[in-house]
């Protein structure tokens, strides 16, 4: 069986999924205290950490008998390259509006 890989945007897409990501910006947790805020069942949230691991947004660690969860940079490198990316077409737009109104303004 082949495992279907999610973009960066399919992976944030999912509530729950952005609730995990803000509960292990906190502290790092094991996958059951994740569990156990959440209303579904035990398969259903290790698959949410499975595409979260998957994707470079946390990390799996084995310590004794638990699996501890978290965060990872690399997940969110690909967000952050989309964001700056709008940024500087914002900020050249931006620029472009305000060299206008001033020279619109120098006329006058």
């Amino acid at each position: 069986m082949q495992t279907q890989t999610l973009d960066t945007f399919q992976v944030i897409a999912d509530p729950s999924r952005r609730q995990m990501l803000m509960m292990l910006s906190k502290d790092s947790m094991t996958i059951n205290s994740l569990a156990e805020n959440f209303d579904m069942s035990r398969p259903a949230v290790s698959k949410h950490i499975k595409i979260l691991c998957g994707s470079g947004f946390i990390s799996i660690k084995d310590i004794g008998r638990e699996r501890h969860c978290t965060l990872k940079q690399d997940g969110f490198d690909e967000l952050q390259k989309f964001i700056d990316y709008f940024d500087k077409f914002w900020s050249s737009k931006l620029k472009k509006l305000e060299t206008l109104l001033n020279n619109k303004s120098k006329k006058k």
